[in-house]
């Protein structure tokens, strides 16, 4: 018995045409997983009550741009990676200084620059002295005093009589916070990287057909 094999087609062609496949198929599915991935963590973020802002800042990018290839990567990660991460981690945060967290309670009104108010930029807002007060069986306390006003901040007085003058808790002191782990980053991310090889045989059988 005599055997023989034969190439029907330019093999050239065929293989040429072969690799352009795998490329669009590896492009294609990389795209696909970090998009995926994109929308998966957004999703999470805002699951966790974090807002839609903060949601946004999740962004994904793939390489390499405007072309096809083997090597193809998605990259996804957030604008805002400190307050991500820390939500991711649920880390413990102590003072910078070694001394007190200072956060500030309803009174104390939020910072013009954004974010937390200081101690300092309050006093420096509204004139009034902070006084620390020490308790043993709780936080200690920033105090001040002054008048609410009918937004519940705390203000300095005009009354020449006193009349109105609260003592306002403006601030509580701790020596540390644990931050609560609202988020799985790695859960999502992991999901999607256990897809990829089927994403990648799939776009390449459907190109092929």
């Amino acid at each position: 018995m005599k055997l023989g094999v034969s190439i029907v087609g330019d093999l050239v062609r065929l293989m040429d045409a072969e690799v352009k496949a795998g490329q669009n198929a590896v492009t294609t599915a990389m795209r696909d997983a970090g998009t995926g991935l994109k929308s998966a963590w957004r999703a999470q973020i805002t699951g966790a009550g974090l807002g839609a802002r903060l949601a946004r800042t999740i962004r994904s990018e793939q390489f390499p741009k405007g072309k096809p290839s083997l090597s193809a990567a998605a990259l996804v990660w957030s604008k805002a990676p400190v307050i991500v991460g820390a939500h991711d981690t649920g880390p413990l945060i102590r003072s910078k200084d070694g001394f007190w967290l200072a956060i500030p309670l309803p009174a104390a009104g939020k910072s013009l620059r954004g974010g937390r108010i200081t101690p300092g930029e309050w006093e420096r807002r509204t004139g009034l002295r902070l006084r620390f007060v020490y308790r043993r069986t709780g936080p200690s306390l920033l105090v001040a005093e002054g008048r609410l006003n009918t937004k519940g901040r705390a203000v300095a007085s005009r009354s020449k009589t006193g009349r109105g003058v609260v003592t306002a808790p403006i601030f509580l002191l701790v020596p540390q916070v644990k931050l609560p782990k609202r988020l799985d980053l790695a859960k999502d991310a992991d999901r999607v990287l256990d897809s990829v090889p089927g994403l990648i045989v799939a776009t390449w059988v459907d190109a092929k057909l």
